[in-house]
């Protein structure tokens, strides 16, 4: 069993250690490796797609031919978490400040994306969240993040923070605005395990 996080920028060795942790939680045995150009992709069984700067991160996926892997990966029901930027590149639709940068967009689940949607109000915050497969309030780290404005019939959401969704799946893809990495908390990770253990 191999996970690959994607590494061209963000939190990537907090969720490198989180898979980590949440792999020794539950007793399995996997590689958890960094991928940073084509072919690595292809060879995992799970993708992580942690945040940072999302127009940055959609041109350099470009770049390095990592991008049509990662759609080929999701065709295959490849499990893929995606966290902050990465939930917005994981989004079909953005809102207009996606559309006048030309946000790249991997277009894997059908949600439309708030690029800042918590990012003006304030720049990062906690919260207690209820999360629908949490079975309690799980402690939320959100860092200049976005929301999903709207979602698909096909996508559960699993979490909202008023009238914004900050979680949701579709399929094998499960994206959050917040950051699961920065918590103690591994049920996240668990949750995510599970697609590739169960």
């Amino acid at each position: 069993m191999r996970i690959g996080v994607i590494a061209i920028q963000g939190d990537v060795s907090e969720h490198v250690e989180s898979v980590e942790k949440a792999l020794a939680e539950r007793g399995e045995i996997a590689e958890v490796v960094t991928i940073k150009h084509k072919g690595i992709v292809p060879t995992c069984d799970g993708l992580v797609f942690p945040g940072g700067e999302s127009t940055t991160l959609g041109r350099l996926i470009l770049r390095e031919g990592i991008a049509e892997e990662i759609k080929e990966a999701k065709e295959k029901g490849i499990p893929i978490l995606g966290t902050c930027a990465g939930l917005i590149l994981l989004a079909k639709k953005g809102d207009s400040q996606v559309e006048k940068t030309h946000q790249y967009l991997l277009g894997l689940m059908d949600i439309k994306v708030n690029r800042n949607s918590f990012g003006r109000q304030f720049e990062s915050f906690e919260i207690d969240l209820d999360v629908s497969v949490l079975d309690s309030p799980y402690n939320a780290v959100f860092i200049r993040a976005p929301a999903i404005l709207e979602a698909g019939e096909d996508v559960k959401v699993l979490a909202k923070i008023d009238d914004k969704i900050v979680a949701a799946e579709q399929d094998n893809v499960l994206a959050l605005a917040f950051h699961p990495e920065l918590t103690e908390d591994m049920r996240i990770h668990q949750y995510f395990l599970d697609k590739l253990f169960n």
